[in-house]
């Protein structure tokens, strides 16, 4: 691996002080350029709104498995993080957009709602569970607004739309495997079936069993994936698809950043050495504080977390012309959902000889919904209708497990536990969603036309205990039914035009143990179940994009008016005990600019780049029941909302011969509300270098081998943050550690 390292380091080296050269004559080569005018990214044409995407061929240059997010993080305005060379260590995984987090973000794949992709996922799975890596086609981000269409009840601050590879209609066997750092193993496997006589199939499998960069432990799974469509006659068809994925995944020690600089980036749990951590948990349950060096408190070093799952997707749609310049669509969609989180605490001993349990909490989804949309063109207008509805029924618990052993414990972090000692709380929810969307767009002529529409939902929530605990159970639900989408799009000619769009948007309720109203007591609950309004944003954008042969790009402004900010605070002393609940603590504003550039320099050299500004700030302070200012913020950047975010990439691919070097950056992102502490801002580069074959000979035609290096200069840094919340002051154990250089390298062969 040190040797592939250092043959991508001389050949970036050399890419590099070529730029110059290529520079100089990048003016006569523009016209030989136009002739393989294909884009790497697409920058929204003939949208009314700020729409960016990246195709199958930009996405397959990611490291075999790598989340689609990696791909998009180039895009203008994407703060994507994680702790994983790969992307998908869920815990870890966290996207945002212009101040907005991922859980105020809409997700979905061919249609179907992935919900807010949050960890300990409510209403939907992340889609790195939802289909293989390699099987996605198309990914869509929608910075600012999504279509009104869009099956999401959490889109405050944009999109991002999967479209998954259609089966091919030709027959085709592909395949690749991968192996690097930390004994990574990953396969993928792909067979098309082609025509016959009207049905196509694809059926795929892929596997991964990656070693943690730093500690004890690996993330497993295998994953199926199966696609069909049927031709129904000339104007119609039938698709359908069943996703499986059995994920597992050691955790890795969320960090403060007193624990990095005492005890360095690559501190970890303590999953080798079960002794010592029976020790810590005693210690600290003796109230001693003579805690092994370099150990200074219980929570320094846990023995070990995990995250487990298990899903079934699966879905059907039928869609064909009803009439001249009439379609039609309807799908249906099921998905099941079994998981765990969990975590050997010393918090809670297993017995008085036994300092520690095995603490999950639980989850099992099981949602179905049904999609539907009609868009008819009449003269110069093309209006859609579209509408939405889901029944999902989720049940979550926390449970304690004993924990026995010497010297290794009797259950490991990767085992789905039975036989509980002690249940704290489980309860059921249910959340019912309807959703319709109106949307007409007026051709005035070719070159100007307006795009007006609403969208409208009422989202009704249950919670029911099925054993008795101290949560709260009851009914809420929120509703609005007019949320306006207006825009505009002047075409200048065919490659230069500027559009305008104005969007309202509304976040539903989550019902869940762990978050939303029911995540407090029945004293609390009650309190808010009143007053507490839906999370909503106003936001206005504009751009130019604009061409010319072999280049591409946009420049758009934006600003948005965030308001009903949704946090757990402190109630006043009318409710007992004063628990911990949701409130509205006022709104946040978001201004700024963004602009992204693809430029074919020359035939085999692309330049991409981008760049975001971002200011977000809270307005209002945090006050009490009473009126009484408990947090003074109003001013402060909001967290985890980088300024300043950039990505330059500069790929060569010619006669077989690729090669590209990526370069993020990042600036400062403070971790708490008052903005005393933060993590400094970062620059990161990865590359990749590979060659296709091309031959008579059958085995060597289609074969590829490539070298991926992440973190290539070896930058230690903080990826996420916020991974245990934020707090309003003083340094907190929720960061997460960045890999350090990691190399792949993946054989490709394509039959």
């Amino acid at each position: 691996m040190r040797r592939t390292i250092r043959s991508f380091a001389l050949a970036a080296t050399a890419l590099a002080s070529g730029m110059g050269a290529i520079t100089a004559h990048a003016a006569e080569a523009v016209a030989a350029a136009a002739s393989e005018d294909t884009e790497i990214i697409v920058y929204g044409r003939g949208e009314t709104r700020s729409v960016a995407q990246v195709g199958v061929e930009d996405l397959r240059l990611t490291a075999p498995g790598s989340s689609p997010f990696k791909a998009i993080e180039k895009l203008p305005g994407v703060n994507f993080q994680s702790a994983d060379p790969f992307g998908v260590y869920e815990w870890s995984t966290r996207i945002s957009l212009r101040g907005f987090n991922q859980n105020q973000l809409g997700f979905t794949l061919d249609g179907v709602p992935l919900g807010d992709m949050s960890y300990g996922n409510t209403n939907g799975l992340h889609i790195s569970r939802a289909i293989i890596s390699d099987n996605i086609g198309l990914v869509r981000v929608s910075q600012g607004a999504g279509a009104l269409g869009t099956a999401s009840t959490s889109n405050l601050g944009g999109t991002i739309e999967f479209t998954s590879r259609a089966p091919s209609d030709k027959f085709a066997v592909a395949g690749n495997l991968t192996y690097g750092s930390a004994d990574t193993l990953r396969g993928y496997a792909r067979i098309d079936s082609g025509d016959l006589g009207g049905f196509r199939g694809a059926i795929s499998y892929a596997y991964l069993d990656a070693g943690k960069w730093k500690g004890t432990g690996a993330q497993r799974s295998h994953q199926v994936n199966a696609s069909g469509a049927i031709d129904l006659g000339a104007n119609a068809k039938l698709t359908g698809f069943v996703d499986f994925t059995d994920r597992k995944e050691n955790d890795y020690q969320d960090l403060s950043l007193e624990m990095i600089g005492r005890l360095g980036y690559d501190w970890d749990n303590i999953s080798n050495n079960f002794t010592l951590a029976k020790q810590v948990a005693q210690i600290y349950q003796s109230g001693s504080n003579a805690y092994p060096a370099p150990i200074k408190t219980v929570d320094d070093a846990y023995y070990d977390a995990g995250g487990l799952r298990r899903d079934w997707l699966t879905g059907m749609k039928v869609e064909g012309q009803l009439a001249k310049g009439v379609t039609a669509s309807l799908q249906g969609y099921y998905h099941n959902n079994k998981g765990q989180g969990s975590w050997f605490t010393p918090y809670v001993p297993t017995s008085a000889t036994d300092p520690i349990s095995f603490r999950t909490t639980e989850y099992g989804i099981e949602r179905y919904g049904l999609l539907g949309n009609v868009t008819a063109e009449i003269d110069r207008n093309t209006i859609a209708a579209n509408f939405w509805y889901e029944n999902n029924d989720f049940n979550q618990a926390r449970r304690f497990y004993a924990v026995t052993g010497s010297t290794v414990p009797n259950t490991t972090a990767l085992t789905y536990q039975t036989n509980p000692f002690y249940t704290q709380w489980y309860n059921a929810y249910n959340t019912k969603t309807y959703q319709v969307s109106l949307q007409d767009t007026f051709h005035l002529n070719d070159q100007f036309s307006v795009t007006a529409g609403f969208k409208g939902n009422s989202v009704e929530l249950a919670a029911t205990q099925l054993v008795p605990n101290s949560l709260a159970a009851g009914q809420i639900k929120n509703r609005n039914w007019f949320q306006p989408q207006v825009g505009a799009l002047y075409k200048i000619d065919d490659r230069n035009e500027v559009y305008v769009n104005y969007t309202e948007n509304q976040r539903a309720f989550t019902a869940a143990a762990t978050s939303g109203p029911f995540a407090t007591t029945q004293a609390g609950f009650d309190a808010i179940r009143g007053q507490l309004k839906p999370e909503t944003s106003k936001t206005v954008e504009g751009g130019y994009r604009f061409g010319a042969e072999g280049l591409r790009g946009v420049v758009s402004v934006y600003y948005v008016d965030f308001s009903n900010r949704i946090l757990a605070t402190t109630t006043g002393a009318g409710i007992v005990g004063n628990p911990v609940v949701l409130a509205n603590v006022g709104s946040v504003r978001s201004v700024g600019v963004e602009a992204g550039l693809t430029w074919k320099i020359i035939r085999p050299v692309t330049l991409t780049a981008s760049y975001a500004y971002n200011d977000s700030t809270y307005r209002n302070n945090v006050v009490n029941a009473l009126g009484v200012v408990t947090q003074a913020i109003q001013g402060k950047t909001v967290v985890d909302s980088p300024n300043h975010i950039a990505n330059v990439e500069l790929a060569y691919d010619q006669n077989g011969f690729y090669a590209r070097a990526n370069a993020n950056y990042m600036s400062k992102r403070y971790f708490t509300y008052s903005n005393d502490q933060s993590v400094p801002g970062r620059v990161l580069v990865d590359g990749k270098i590979g060659y296709r074959f091309t031959s008579d000979n059958r085995l060597m035609n289609g074969l590829g081998i490539e070298a991926s290096v992440t973190n290539l200069f070896d930058k230690r840094y903080v990826s996420t943050i916020g991974s245990n919340g934020y707090g309003f002051a003083g340094d907190n154990q929720t960061l997460l550690a960045g890999p350090p250089r990691q190399g792949f390298v993946t054989v490709r062969k394509d039959f």
